[in-house]
């Protein structure tokens, strides 16, 4: 049987079921209560006799026996006669309790105390308030008078003291202040010259509101001091009533919370708040950045940063500075990972404003008619001011698998990506990725996971820039230092060839051997194709030391470049930014006005102009309209001129967002995303290193190649935990479902799909959340075989028009699916844009429509090597090559 001993309050002891023991009469529960003082220590006979009785009668020793006997009788009741005692043993010359250590509630109370000294204090206030609620009175009450007791009652007494005010500033740190003010003020009734409770009940009746009490607390306190005591209030009493007269920042429980950070951050938000005029343009740039850190909290924080950058353009344009218009829009470089937008008329005022902007920039003093060099004058091909086509249900143009072609005398689109050569200078492409830099072994130098690309345009781009690669650590998934196997060779756009400069010289591709990864992507008209398993595709096209255009990067620093190095991320949004603080693009030491990196002249607003361009680029997305890949084309052209290696990430982002204007673009983003890699590792850019991983992860999975997936997913998380962005981890396990989802482990796949929705309730990413548990169930069940779910309740959100059909078809309403599908419009340009394509040809081949098969097999074809809708990194129906098969079959 298990015993229970306490002495935090009457000594007494409980059996298993917490029933009191009877102890018999007070010279037993002494030599008990003396036992417990020893800690399972000896104690000898002779010793207790002393402690007993002041003159111990003739018998005592007897008596003591006599004591001990019937002791262990009630503490051990079912021991055998004459069997040794377990509890209450003998040892030489006396006796000893053998209790468990946490059998003693004294000692269960030390524990607790001290644990709650190592914990924050969210875990410290549960502990403490079970160790204080063990106490039913002074610590062995009656033997209060006791020598032996005294140390052990002093010792516990003070440590119960020390535990009221550990409470105390626990529920303080929590924001529960409200709670301390009665026991502290109990506890000083009791104990009145314990300054640090003094302080805390005065700081606990100031953040309930009461700042006069809290003063009148700390009189209270200097009074009794100084009266009876003869002593000043300590200099932590004296500080508290400076800082409560001020109202010191430090005093807010949120500061408090945060410790030193948050203390720093106090007093420099109210030194600004002094300092800076209420009406100052800097606190409009200010809010800009602050906007971006809140966009990456998720939730509120991201809902709130959307409208309140809209709120922040709105207010700069009410000024009539075009330039700071500009820099407010630019400045919120926040990376986008998903294609759909959470607010599509948010982001349709973001790009009008953008574009008026881009003009009134334009039709500036000292600037061109036509705009600074390189950079059209905005609104071409754009619908109104520059609002995009969202390309939903209604809206959506058809898609005839091929890129879309550009208004006459401006630059058709390049659907290749960053590495573009001089604008007209056209060169053939067959809409594959060109080959990719030399293989490192042939050449002896290290292959990195920095792979940067140099993308082909589709009839319009520019030849190769093919350089040799230069090893460079990985700073992928293995850790510094270690090469990355995924690909023979590393994508660093530039116009350096071996080493030696040439801006503005083009070196012409000369048609490499591809030693690319698993063979899912097209190969190109001038390369034989070697690849073989286990290798990721390389970045394709030059490679160098330099990731910019025109000069190393190295020089960056040299140059006044800052290239902040915090991070952040959303689904919308992976990061902070790329300029100074404030977002002032045009601070000292930053190549955005007056003269780049190289030292020559750059034209005026040539770098804001980019930025808006590239904001153009990510908030058109999804849409139809030809000004987004325009946008991007643009801003990165010029962020190559200039040699930015922020505002390149920047615009690759919209490269990446403007990469889908027909199936099977895979392996293009996938060179996108190496180049984000390289280049954001070489400048200390996380954000968009991030980035980079995320569309990779998305990349990979779109090509079958699980195991780079992997590392790519692993990569992000390591990021994302480092700098405490919480979103990230919403991706990766979507992405662990589709994993599972594409090795054919359906039931642990919707399990897993279930328990990454939740981790969308509430983060902020409509545009993600809305309507994809459903269509990831429906993909599931389609790669399957089975019928599509029919449960009225099932919000299919903007999927519903693919979704229908096939649910109709479940409920065996052929008629009525056939006439849905023929509503059915082209799907949106985005990550989803081969899954939706897969499910409308499903329906086409159940309801016998051959029109819309053969639609859906032409925008198939080109993603002939990619599983149907991985790319997103959310979920799967299986090999395109399947879903081409089936429909060729059912039109035969």
């Amino acid at each position: 049987m298990r015993v229970g001993f306490g002495v935090l309050g009457p000594v007494v002891a409980w059996d298993a079921d917490e029933r009191a023991i009877a102890l018999k009469g007070p010279r037993h529960r002494a030599v008990l209560a003396r036992l417990i003082v020893a800690r399972r220590r000896l104690v000898p006979v002779s010793r207790l006799v002393d402690d007993l009785w002041t003159e111990p009668p003739p018998g005592a020793v007897g008596a003591v026996r006599t004591f001990v006997a019937a002791l262990r009788r009630a503490l051990e009741p079912q021991r055998p006669p004459r069997t040794p005692a377990r509890l209450l043993v003998t040892e030489g010359p006396g006796y000893a309790l053998r209790a468990d250590a946490d059998a003693v509630d004294a000692w269960r109370f030390e524990q607790d105390v001290s644990a709650a000294a190592t914990l924050p204090p969210d875990g410290a206030l549960p502990r403490l308030e079970e160790a204080l609620s063990r106490w039913r009175g002074p610590a062995y009450a009656e033997f209060a008078d006791e020598d032996w007791a005294r140390g052990d009652r002093s010792r516990l007494a003070e440590l119960r003291l020390h535990a009221v005010e550990r409470q105390a500033e626990a529920r303080l740190a929590l924001g529960r202040a409200a709670e301390a003010v009665p026991d502290l003020e109990a506890h000083l009734a009791e104990h009145p010259w314990r300054e640090g409770a003094w302080r805390a009940l005065a700081l606990a009746l100031y953040r309930t509101g009461r700042q006069g009490d809290a003063l009148a607390v700390l009189r209270r306190a200097r009074t009794l001091l100084v009266e009876q005591l003869g002593v000043d209030p300590g200099p932590e009493l004296r500080r508290l009533e400076t800082d409560i007269l001020d109202h010191a920042p430090h005093l807010d429980p949120a500061t408090a919370r945060g410790g030193a950070a948050a203390q720093v951050w106090a007093e420099a938000a109210a030194a600004y708040d002094r300092t800076v005029a209420s009406g100052a343009r800097a606190r409009l740039e200010s809010t800009v950045g602050l906007l971006r850190d809140l966009s990456m909290a998720g939730g509120d924080g991201l809902r709130t940063a959307r409208q309140q950058r809209v709120a922040a353009v709105a207010a700069a344009e009410e000024l009539g500075d075009p330039e700071l218009t500009a820099r407010v829009i630019g400045a919120y470089d926040v990376p986008a990972i998903w294609t759909r937008l959470d607010d599509p008329e948010q982001a349709a005022s973001i790009v009008a404003a953008a574009e008026h902007t881009l003009a009134a920039l334009a039709a500036g003093p000292g600037v061109p008619d036509g705009g600074a060099p390189g950079v059209e004058t905005p609104g071409h091909g754009a619908p109104g001011r520059g609002a995009p086509d969202h390309g939903g249900p209604g809206h959506a143009e058809p898609d005839h698998g091929g890129p879309d072609r550009g208004a006459p005398g401006h630059a058709e689109p390049d659907h290749g990506g960053p590495d573009r050569g001089a604008p007209g200078h056209a060169g053939p492409d067959h809409g594959a990725i060109g080959p990719g830099a030399p293989d490192p072994k042939a050449t002896g130098q290290e292959s990195s996971d920095h792979e940067a690309s140099a993308h082909g345009a589709p009839g319009h781009g520019a030849p190769s820039h093919e350089t040799t690669v230069h090893g460079t650590p990985d700073h992928e998934a293995t850790g510094p230092g270690a090469p990355d196997h995924e690909a023979p060779g590393r994508a660093v756009t530039g116009h350096e060839g071996h080493g030696h400069e040439a801006p503005g010289n083009e070196v012409p591709s000369h048609g490499t051997t591809d030693h690319e990864g698993p063979a899912h992507e097209a190969p190109t008209h001038e390369a034989t194709d070697h690849k073989g398993p286990a290798h990721e595709a390389p970045s394709h096209g030059a490679t160098g030391r330099d990731t910019l255009g025109h000069g190393a990067p190295e020089r960056a620093a040299a140059t006044g470049h800052e290239l902040p190095s915090r991070w952040a991320f959303g689904h919308e949004a992976v990061g902070l930014g790329s300029t100074a603080p404030g977002g002032n693009l045009g601070a000292p030491g930053h190549s955005t006005l007056g003269h780049g990196p190289t030292g020559d002249a750059v034209p005026r607003h040539e770098a804001v102009r980019a930025r808006l361009l590239a904001t153009i680029a990510v908030e058109s997305r999804g849409g139809r309209s030809e000004r987004g890949r325009q946008a991007a084309r643009q801003a990165e052209e010029i962020a190559r001129r200039l040699d930015d290696p922020a505002l390149l990430a920047f615009a690759l982002n919209g490269v990446f967002m403007q990469t889908f204007d027909h199936a099977g673009l895979a392996p293009r983003r996938d060179a996108t995303g190496a180049e984000l890699i390289a280049l954001s590792a070489r400048h200390g850019l996380v954000t968009f290193e991030v980035l980079g991983h995320l569309i990779r992860l998305q990349a990979r999975s779109a090509l079958a190649d699980f195991a780079s997936a992997d590392r790519h997913a692993a990569a992000a998380d390591r990021l994302g935990e480092r700098h405490e962005r919480p979103l990230v981890s919403v991706f990766t396990e979507w992405y662990r479902a589709l994993r599972l989802a594409a090795t054919g482990q359906a039931a642990e796949a919707e399990a897993a799909y279930r328990d990454a929705a939740t981790r969308l309730d509430g983060a902020g990413m409509p545009g993600l959340e809305h309507g994809l548990l459903p269509l990831a169930l429906l993909c599931l069940r389609v790669e399957q075989g089975r019928p599509a779910p029919t449960d009225a309740d099932l919000d299919w959100g903007p999927y519903a028009p693919w979704a229908r059909p096939l649910v109709l078809l479940a409920r065996d309403h052929r008629a009525e699916a056939a006439a849905a599908l023929r509503t059915v419009p082209e799907p949106p340009r985005d990550l989803l844009l081969e899954a939706l394509w897969c499910l409308t040809g499903r329906a086409a081949i159940a309801v016998g429509d051959r029109e819309t098969m053969a639609r859906a097999r032409t925008a198939l074809a080109p993603a002939a090597a990619e599983l149907a809708g991985a790319g997103s990194g959310l979920l799967t129906l299986g090999p395109v090559s399947r879903h081409l098969a089936d429909l060729a079959h059912a039109l035969r």
